[in-house]
């Protein structure tokens, strides 16, 4: 087994999904015996400046003349990869082998610039693996239909025990794609109801985002059931789970959402936006009706992105969970039976070692 390498953005300092699925899969690697190096490449990526590159060239050995015997296999995470394509290409040039790891696609609203850096990236590596097959697909789209899947795993969890009145938890850094406003408002519209929430995230990566949510919430009169916590790791956010009786990701565009599997993992049905890779985690248990089809702890929502209708269809549902047990008992009970049937980490790690090996 050759030592492996793995290149992660220093600058991404909040728990994303990128940087959750890094430290679980090598946690996974390192527990079936493989030798992984972890550097953090600091620059702003993608967008990292001429010095940050030369850098990631060094890492890389894109400027050695030769390979060396049992030099190891370097993982380039895709937000470093995409922005440094020069390097790539070098290394590719030298006979390094080096693949690279996409979280998710760059967007096609960023530009045709950003777009075919992505290209040349993707096309200077060695192998692409992506962590979800809705990223897979969207690259197949572009180009690359030999991208290979390794889905997240997930770790065991006891089973949440829940609250009373129920409680609503959504877990995503406070950004943008991750639409919290319109979980606000949305709330705003079942204030009489009994329930409370928490936004569980980091508030430090879009400032300007988290004082928008911060300020809907006041401005909805929702202070005193509406928690914005931070970012949470370790025994308070078990603490989090455990009162938990229903997460929400509506994210305008997610490549998974391991959120999704980690509730699903304490028993916990999710909410999920239609459309987006987070229907992939909330079905990753692969339950099915007496009838052989599928069976989903929770729901995918069409929440059309910016439309007016997106917050009255998500108070809807919400409202329907509420006011009907039977609906909260059977998303409870197909969560409990999701949560025996997840795959774990050690499989996300054995799925990649397989893949190196076959591509070696």
């Amino acid at each position: 087994m050759r030592p492996l390498r793995l290149l992660v953005p220093g600058n991404i300092r909040h728990s994303s999904g990128g940087n959750v699925y890094n430290a679980r899969l090598v946690a996974g690697l390192k527990a079936l015996g493989a030798e992984v190096e972890v550097i953090a490449v600091e620059g702003s990526w993608p967008h990292a400046g001429a010095r940050d590159r030369r850098r990631l060239g060094a890492f890389l050995g894109a400027r050695d003349l030769e390979a060396v015997p049992g030099q190891p296999v370097t993982i380039v995470d895709g937000l470093v990869a995409v922005g440094a394509p020069d390097e790539l290409e070098f290394a590719a040039k030298a006979g390094r082998q080096t693949w690279v790891l996409v979280h998710m696609p760059v967007p096609e609203n960023t530009g045709s610039q950003a777009l075919q850096r992505e290209a040349r990236a993707l096309r200077a590596a060695t192998g692409v693996i992506c962590t979800s097959t809705s990223a897979a697909n969207e690259l197949s789209t572009r180009g690359f239909p030999g991208t290979r899947v390794v889905l997240p795993g997930v770790d065991p969890a006891p089973q949440a025990p829940g609250s009373t009145p129920p409680h609503l938890t959504v877990v995503a850094a406070l950004l943008p794609n991750k639409d919290q406003l319109l979980t606000v408002e949305a709330l705003g519209r079942i204030r009489d109801l009994d329930w409370t929430a928490s936004f569980v995230g980091s508030d430090r990566a879009d400032p300007l985002y988290a004082q928008e949510v911060q300020a809907a919430v006041a401005a909805s009169g929702l202070q005193e059931r509406v928690r914005l916590t931070g970012e949470l790791t370790g025994e308070p956010l078990e603490a989090q789970w455990a009162r938990t009786d229903l997460t929400l990701l509506v994210s305008q565009r997610e490549a998974f959402g391991m959120a999704v599997t980690e509730s699903l993992a304490h028993g916990i049905p999710a909410l999920v936006r239609a459309g987006t890779g987070a229907v992939e985690a909330l079905s990753l248990a692969g339950l099915e009706t007496s009838d052989g089809g599928p069976r989903l702890p929770g729901a995918p929502l069409t929440l059309p992105v910016g439309g007016q209708e997106s917050p009255g269809r998500l108070a809807a549902v919400l409202r329907r969970w509420l006011e009907d047990a039977g609906v909260r008992e059977n998303w409870r009970m197909a969560a409990g039976e999701a949560r025996r049937k997840l795959p774990g980490w050690s499989s996300t790690a054995k799925s990649l070692l397989a893949l190196l090996a076959a591509g070696d």
